[in-house]
């Protein structure tokens, strides 16, 4: 934070596996996932506490983080000789020989990056998300309120609960008096029986109740030592949980349209879906607001080329692409190729896919060094699809990083 301001550390959870996003995390973290052209997952979250002044993080990685690694240590340089840094921090096995056993437990391994800082508050974030949020604001309710932990959390539909951690808040609105994870069949809020209230899996402690909240966790043998299904249902039981509704948070730039948009990103469909938001004239996720920018670094590289009559309409074109094919409702990462009379219509293509001569790709999602033949097509026989590709259960094919293209 500012000087003067109150002293936050930054802890980004980045050490899930994303099976549920196979094949794009075969060989990477799901937070190093490329999004939006030029984007990874976590620039998302790092973003926004960087913008929002939080500028001292470590970031908790542990399967498959090389990618990530290497993106974070690459592209988030802060200035040292403001104090701050944004840097990995892999499972160090500092209480014995043995992995993280849940988000709680990575946090418990790393106390001594707290010990080292001493900050008056962690803010503790997950690295998968897809949003624009200003965890000032969510900081200073935290602050007025005394709570030992402020959970950030957004109207979903009743239907979806099963993906969510849900929060009961009290007649006040603020206080947390129930939390449940992915319940089947919960209770729906006093003012819209058809939505919960879905956690984000964004915190803010005050650093003493978090410790306490840790140590006593460690201790507990049934415990699944997770920050949603151990950590803030202890602190509901102890009455030290407070709510923050994510609708009450604005940044500068936002649009009437994309104010309050959050997607969690952890499967297909929904990563997918996530793209679509980005590409119409008045994206339901605006990436071009300059207000509150969302960070990255993709290399240098010449900008777009369209030659042969190529063609693209309603599509995110990164740098170095060059199309002589026609690509409509479609977003593609940098050096992307698409030949001429090939077609590439509602995907999404990361870094390299190259689309032969008269090839056809739709409704795809194609990781990166990916070739597509000419003359092969994906999303026109959907039998021989799903024999030789991975399909979603809304029908997205996916391909994973340089996987053949029959």
């Amino acid at each position: 934070m500012r000087r003067g301001g109150p002293s936050v550390l930054g802890i980004v959870l980045a050490g899930g596996e994303g099976k549920r996003l196979m094949p794009l995390t075969t060989d990477r973290a799901k937070p190093a996932v490329t999004f939006g052209g030029t984007y990874r997952l976590v620039d998302f979250v790092l973003s926004n506490l960087v913008n929002g002044d939080i500028r001292r993080i470590c970031v908790l990685t542990q399967y498959k983080s090389h990618s990530l690694d290497r993106h974070i240590t690459t592209t988030w340089r802060m200035s040292s000789l403001l104090g701050n840094y944004i840097t990995p921090v892999p499972a160090q096995q500092r209480l014995g020989p043995r992995w993280y056993l849940g988000s709680a437990d990575a946090i418990l391994q790393s106390l001594n990056l707290i010990h080292d800082e001493q900050p008056e508050y962690v803010a503790v974030f997950g690295a998968d998300h897809v949003y624009r949020m200003d965890p000032r604001q969510m900081l200073a309710q935290h602050i007025d309120s005394g709570a030992g932990v402020t959970v950030a959390g957004i109207r979903v539909p009743r239907t979806e609960s099963a993906a969510f951690g849900v929060i009961t808040p009290g007649s006040d609105g603020r206080a947390v008096k129930g939390f449940l994870e992915k319940p089947a069949d919960p209770p729906g809020l006093a003012d819209d029986p058809e939505r919960v209230f879905a956690s984000m899996g964004n915190y803010v402690f005050s650093t003493k109740a978090l410790v306490e909240a840790l140590q006593r966790d460690a201790e507990d043998a049934d415990s699944v030592h997770d920050m949603g299904g151990s950590i803030l249902p202890q602190l509901t039981e102890r009455g030290e949980a407070a709510l923050y509704d994510f609708s009450d948070n604005h940044v500068p730039g936002e649009t009437s349209r994309d104010q309050g948009y959050w997607r969690d990103v952890g499967t297909l469909d929904t990563y997918y879906d996530a793209h679509m938001d980005l590409i119409a004239e008045r994206p339901v996720f605006n990436l071009y607001n300059r207000g509150w920018p969302i960070y990255t670094h993709s290399g240098q590289l010449s900008p777009a080329r369209f030659n042969a009559g190529g063609i693209a309409s309603e599509s995110i074109i990164s740098a170095g692409c060059l199309i002589r094919g026609q690509v409509t409702r479609s977003v593609l990462s940098p050096g992307v190729v698409v030949d001429p009379g090939a077609v590439v219509q509602g995907s999404v293509l990361h870094d390299n896919v190259h689309v032969g001569r008269g090839a056809v790709v739709r409704g795809a999602v194609l990781d990166k060094n990916v070739e597509v033949p000419p003359g092969a097509t994906i999303g026109v026989n959907p039998e021989r699809d799903g024999a030789l590709y991975t399909v979603s259960k809304n029908g997205v094919i996916a391909l994973g990083k340089g996987q053949r293209v029959s």
